[in-house]
């Protein structure tokens, strides 16, 4: 099936473009007193939040004197202030790159000079960084704080603003680099909005009576973009500064919500607490708990669906350029086996073969996707975007396959796929087995030179506290839960697994090791 084509259109009289600003400005006049966000002890509410935003609409109008089509960034640790830039500076026509703080010094600044950001925001914690960086575009930096609050009061007068359509660029977040130099991804005002609608029907905890708590950094495509969606919805949204697991379980105890987001790490933390503070938080009233960015290994589900009780997990599969593709709703957590769910609202999903054609059940294949999230392309990349689009399908390199009820596995990272004597194995499946394991704590496998076999396996594992284990041990392990070739004949014990600013495992320092 193939995407339909774009037609010239004349826009219908009565059209109007969705963009952020513009959704935030019609849910605050539901109720523009209402608390609308809260970080530590500071809180906006629906009304000071939107009148923040148009100053820094009108600021970055009429003091940067930026244009649409310009680009800024932001490099901040979670704050409210995050929520204004990113709607009120594209509102300006100007996208805004999210950019992680936890990137080094060298990392910004190509990432910067990459987007040819004009302007830079940031957090105090990280002003001595980015002030020190070399930039090539960058005019302006505008430290968050008293800095930024004078700027800000600079917006008070209006300006003559252009007109933003909805498919224009919102931001500008970058791929984690894994495999290559991070990408700028365009996403629309349009591909997120939709998605929070979307994510409303799906997850149902996103109305006006709703309270959502984010605990991710908000540099990240869903650690924004789930939390955000409460505002959308006129509900209430809260986020952590930084992670802690004791804090977060004792402010889920206390707060009331109705949904969060969290990502596998987390979980792992959490479930590592003292048998005391988790018998303390028991018994938590929250009815959506949404897991993404990773997959979630079948163990921690079993964890996760015990602790909080049936029938509010789901875990969600996606991409910064595909937006949400699917998602397992809680009913098949424990039914269906390391499987990511069914196709997303408004969303077509098909899995071919190197010739072109659709997969039969069961069998792997690329997974590409079609729907109204999909992303406008990378920032000045039109190689990378047409090998991204194949005919209006996106696929970002995910192997998966369907099983005959059309539920979705997701088998591994095309780029990540191990050819050993001219099978192919896909490692995500032996990291699931090898997590499995009583002693280890977390594990990565990959593929290395082989004289014989092309390629053989080589697993990195990472023991938890007073355990050991060698290769004999694994092997047994492994045997009967994965076939012959399949289990790695080679370990390494690591103290720690190489991961990138975005926690993704560097598989390419994995290999350089050996």
């Amino acid at each position: 099936m193939s995407a339909p084509r774009a037609r010239s259109v004349t826009l219908p009289t009565g059209f109007q473009s969705m963009t952020m600003a513009r959704a935030l400005r019609a849910t605050m006049m539901r109720a523009p007193h209402k608390v609308a966000v809260r970080h530590n002890d500071v809180e906006r509410t629906y009304g000071e939040l939107m009148r923040r935003t148009d100053m820094v609409t009108n600021s970055t109008i009429r003091d940067l004197k930026l244009k649409k089509g310009d680009n800024a960034a932001i490099i901040s640790r979670n704050c409210i202030e995050y929520i204004e830039i990113v709607c009120g500076v594209p509102e300006a026509g100007v996208a805004v790159a999210t950019v992680n703080p936890r990137l080094s010094a060298a990392e910004i600044t190509a990432i910067c000079d990459d987007a040819e950001a004009q302007v830079v925001f940031c957090d105090s914690s990280n002003a001595g960084a980015v002030r020190g960086c070399k930039f090539k575009t960058v005019t302006r930096i505008i430290e968050i704080g008293p800095e930024y609050e004078a700027w800000l009061e600079l917006g008070q007068a209006p300006a003559e603003r252009p007109v933003v359509d909805e498919w224009d660029v919102w931001t500008i977040p970058y791929t984690s680099g894994t495999t290559g130099k991070p990408k700028g991804v365009l996403v629309s005002h349009r591909s997120r909005i939709l998605t929070f609608m979307a994510m409303a029907l799906e997850y149902g905890c996103y109305g006006p009576d709703d309270k959502f708590l984010g605990t991710t950094p908000m540099n990240h495509g869903a650690g924004i973009c789930f939390p955000m969606a409460a505002l959308f919805g006129g509900g209430y949204m809260e986020f952590m500064d930084k992670f802690d697991a004791e804090t977060l379980l004792r402010r889920l105890k206390s707060g009331g919500f109705s949904g969060v987001f969290m990502v596998p790490t987390q979980f792992h933390q959490l479930f590592s607490l003292e048998a005391k503070i988790l018998d303390e938080c028991r018994d938590i009233q929250i009815r959506t708990i949404i897991s993404n960015a990773a997959p979630l290994p079948q163990p921690m589900k079993h964890k996760i669906v015990a602790y909080f009780g049936e029938g509010k997990l789901h875990e969600t599969y996606g991409s910064t350029e595909g937006g949400v593709v699917t998602n397992l709703r809680p009913p098949d957590q424990l039914r269906k086996q390391q499987c990511v769910g069914t196709p997303f609202l408004s969303t077509l999903i098909k899995i071919i073969d190197d010739a072109g054609n659709e997969c039969p059940p069961d069998m792997p294949g690329e997974l590409f996707s079609l729907s109204p999230f999909l992303f406008n392309g990378y920032w000045n990349r039109p190689r990378e975007t047409a090998e991204t689009f194949k005919d209006g399908w996106v696929s970002v390199g995910d192997i998966a396959k369907r099983d005959a009820e059309g539920f979705i596995y997701i088998v591994d990272r095309k780029k990540d796929m191990v050819i050993s004597g001219g099978v192919n194995i896909y490692p995500r499946e032996i990291e699931v087995v090898l997590l499995g394991h009583p002693g280890i704590a977390d594990a990565a496998v990959v593929g290395m030179p082989d004289e014989k076999w092309g390629e053989r396996l080589k697993a990195f594992v990472i023991l938890k506290d007073g355990n050991t284990l060698n290769i004999d041990g694994l092997v047994q392990f492994c045997e009967g839960k994965l076939s012959a070739y399949k289990i790695p004949r080679d370990m390494q014990i690591l103290s720690a697994l190489p991961r990138n600013a975005n926690g993704k495992v560097l598989k390419t320092e994995l290999r350089a090791l050996s």
